[in-house]
């Protein structure tokens, strides 16, 4: 097959939970760009509608859907409503995260509700539109993780920086637990045409001091903190037949900063 058609979603139904945040939209893009049809959920409906209706504007198939992760009633809507609409889903791009602990000495409550979110919700989130893609056919599955879910916090990139630097351990414990969960989702639905992949990004540049900026680019080879173009290439990659034979990876872009 030639390569650029390797490359083709279309015809594909792609999911993107928290298809309106910084790498949301860039997948979103990347999956839209490629030919696909997207649905982007979250809790908010005005800034998914809006974001959705953007992106058509472009000339891209993405649709909003409303979805809150902590609650399996409306997880289990929204899987409803993707088969009646859709018919099938090829593609689930696990991507919604909640980061209620502000920081190491935060109320433990904090860390309860970040469970509640980011693992009880995204267990029940992920079986769902697993067991969807399975009978849909077949399909992939990208579960978004962090580099902080491999590696310990670098504290020297705050040095110099007042009011940062207090890390959350919750974002840690829960990426790190995705990443061997994928693993363990990929052997347990092993011969039923169905891929887990996980992706780990570093530092995406938002706007922060200048001084972290500084800090953590002089740290990483290729000398700047991650854009929002950098992951969609890799996201399409795993969502499409160039990816058919990568399955229960966890794959770290970070510019080369753990090399």
């Amino acid at each position: 097959m030639n390569v650029l058609q390797l490359f083709n979603l279309k015809n594909k139904v792609a999911l993107v939970t928290g298809g309106a945040g910084n790498y949301g939209r860039s997948i979103t893009e990347g999956l839209g760009e490629a030919g696909a049809t997207v649905i982007i959920a979250s809790r908010n409906t005005e800034a998914i509608e809006k974001t959705a209706a953007g992106f058509r504007a472009g000339g891209l198939d993405v649709h909003g859907m409303q979805v809150d992760q902590a609650d399996t009633a409306s997880v289990a809507l929204l899987k409803a409503r993707i088969r009646e609409r859709y018919g099938k889903l090829d593609v689930f791009v696990n991507n919604a995260v909640a980061r209620p602990m502000k920081g190491y000495y935060a109320p433990i409550e904090q860390f309860d509700e970040s469970m509640r979110v980011n693992a009880t919700g995204m267990m029940a989130i992920l079986r769902e539109m697993t067991d969807l893609i399975i009978g849909s056919g077949g399909g992939s599955v990208i579960s978004i993780s962090s580099m902080m879910g491999m590696y310990a916090p670098v504290y020297s990139n705050y040095d110099g920086i007042p009011g940062m630097g207090d890390i959350a351990p919750d974002y840690c414990f829960h990426n790190a637990g995705l990443i061997m969960l994928t693993r363990f989702m990929a052997k347990t639905h092993a011969g039923k045409n169905i891929r887990f992949n996980c992706v780990s990004p570093g530092g995406l540049f938002n706007n922060q001091p200048e001084k972290f900026v500084e800090n953590y680019c002089k740290k990483v080879p290729l000398g700047r903190m991650a854009n929002n173009d950098d992951i969609k290439g890799l996201i399409v990659l795993l969502s499409s037949e160039a990816g058919a034979y990568i399955n229960g990876e966890n794959i770290l872009i970070d510019g080369g900063l753990y090399a």
